[in-house]
């Protein structure tokens, strides 16, 4: 489970495949629910990709 403000390092994002490789920061509070599809919000991702949305599968801690 992520918590906000967490470093993570993104494998694969269905959302956007230019953030796969990247690290980024948690957004959610809480875990993700049927609002953003059961994904995590990711941002600082890079300079010219926003917020992305991937599944805990796509995700590893930093």
């Amino acid at each position: 489970m992520f918590q906000a403000g967490q470093e993570v390092r993104i494998v694969s994002c269905e959302d956007d495949p230019r953030a796969a490789g990247r690290n980024g920061r948690i957004v959610n509070e809480t875990p993700p629910g049927p609002l953003t599809g059961g994904r995590w919000t990711v941002h600082r991702v890079g300079l010219l990709i926003g917020p992305v949305l991937c599944h805990t599968h796509e995700l590893r801690p930093a």
